[in-house]
């Protein structure tokens, strides 16, 4: 490692696997001689991850540019990203921005920052997707607490509104070995909890060894991660529904480190939709995966992501999807509005859905989401859970997340954070958190430096 003197700043839009990639460039960057500082300081370099899966995630990137502008006119500004790789020439043409990194380009950013003067014309230094055809590992550290861990890239599914496999290129997969290097360095550094991320993770194994074949299943992954030592917990993201297998469900109901939380994406409630969208499978299948998992995991967790305003989406077809979430035995919604991307085939769709129709959609579901968490909370009232505290000191109070996804307060102390506590859940309070009984069993597990 060498001294530059300078210092580097990073903004990440977006998803788990962006915040594991930013933390990797970071590493890069370091081992190069930068200095990191917050986003809100002045720095030399400012280093902007982004997303394109809505048109806001691309007006966020212009809005974060003029706030690195406004802290120091002179920084030097990196944008790196989905947006990047889909639209690099659309970014060059922002005020302040620099340099602009593609899907591959992006993790060897120190060679392209020799020059930090203020460059009159954006550079531009992106590839064709096709190119992006290799894998490179990454996970994030900047949590005390969890870390995520990133095992897998890319995407071969063609759903029509998506912008993804234009983004980020084939699915490819880590190896088993250096994802379990890369659990070990994690629990290395104290980190309690590993969040597994990636584009489409259900269909790990294909590209592992740079071919399209499936050498490990996802399953196997699982089952070699529960082998490490050190870490307590591992929390699966998104996972496709026809890729999340009972097998995978049952050894999840078994294992003592993978926690009983699932993340399972629906997109539409109404089988006509989801043909639409190209995605594969229909409701019968995904309500399957729902009961099975309430079969051998009766108090887990399940989030669900929805789309509303696509295409051709009736009100009939819209309460199907209300009716079919409001049955499901679930715990919250994230709840994302049709956004028109370029380059996908449902921008040629005809039954475009008005704009006051979709946010009157939006805000139907996100007030069920409300409930299904209220109910999911109150259901859990009177356990016994173990809490993982974080660090944050907001008003007094510290919070931190059990096994299967509540979100717990309880009065702030320096000895709880990173701790795991066996504790009762008393009530909710004002905040829409679990607040714990007076006298908690204090039981902390071993800690481990």
């Amino acid at each position: 490692m060498f001294s530059t003197n300078k210092t580097v700043a990073f903004h990440t839009l977006g998803c788990k696997l962006n915040f594991s990639e930013t933390s990797t460039i970071a590493r890069n960057l370091l081992d190069n001689g930068y200095k990191r500082v917050e986003f809100n300081q002045p720095a030399d370099v400012y280093v902007i991850n982004t997303c394109s899966v809505t048109a806001n995630a691309d007006k966020e990137c212009r809005t974060i540019v003029k706030n690195a502008m406004k802290v120091n006119p002179k920084g030097f500004v990196a944008i790196v990203g989905c947006y990047a790789q889909l639209k690099p020439q659309e970014i060059a043409e922002m005020d302040g921005v620099d340099l602009v990194l593609g899907a591959t380009e992006k993790f060897n950013i120190a060679d392209y920052l020799e020059d930090l003067n203020k460059q009159e014309d954006t550079l531009i230094h992106s590839c064709e997707i096709s190119e992006a055809d290799f894998y490179v590992g990454s996970y994030s550290i900047g949590d005390r607490t969890r870390a995520f861990l990133k095992v897998q890239d890319g995407c071969d599914y063609k759903c029509t509104y998506c912008t993804i496999p234009l983004a980020r290129g084939i699915s490819r997969s880590d190896t088993v070995e250096n994802v379990l290097k890369n659990a070990r360095e994690i629990a290395d550094r104290g980190i309690k909890e590993i969040v597994l991320t990636g584009v489409n993770i259900g269909d790990y194994g294909k590209g592992e060894f740079g071919n399209k074949k499936h050498e490990h299943t996802f399953l196997e992954l699982v089952q070699e991660l529960d082998q490490v030592e050190n870490i307590e917990r591992v929390r699966i993201s998104s996972i496709e529904p026809n890729l999340l297998r009972n097998e995978t469900i049952e050894f999840v109901s078994k294992s003592e480190r993978f926690v009983p939380h699932f993340h399972i994406p629906l997109q539409s409630g109404s089988d006509a939709i989801l043909k639409k969208m190209k995605r594969r499978y229909l409701t019968k299948l995904y309500h399957e995966r729902i009961s099975k998992i309430r079969e051998v995991l009766p108090h887990s967790c399940v989030g669900v992501d929805v789309i509303v305003g696509f295409p051709g989406e009736t009100d009939e077809h819209f309460l199907e999807t209300y009716n079919f979430l409001n049955g499901l035995p679930i715990s919250y919604l994230h709840v994302f509005t049709y956004s028109e991307r370029d380059n996908t085939e449902a921008t040629n769709f005809e039954g475009i859905v008005p704009q006051n129709v979709r946010k009157q959609r939006n805000k139907m579901l996100r007030i069920l989401s409300e409930k299904k968490r209220l109910a999911f909370y109150q259901s859990q009232l009177g356990t016994t859970q173990k809490v993982l505290w974080e660090s944050d000191n907001k008003n007094g109070k510290i919070h931190g997340f059990t096994e299967n996804y509540v979100k717990v307060e309880t009065d702030f102390s320096e000895e709880l954070i990173n701790k795991t506590e066996t504790v009762d859940l008393a009530f909710m309070n004002v905040n829409g958190c679990v607040e714990i009984s007076r006298r908690p069993s204090r039981k902390f597990e071993e800690v481990y430096e």
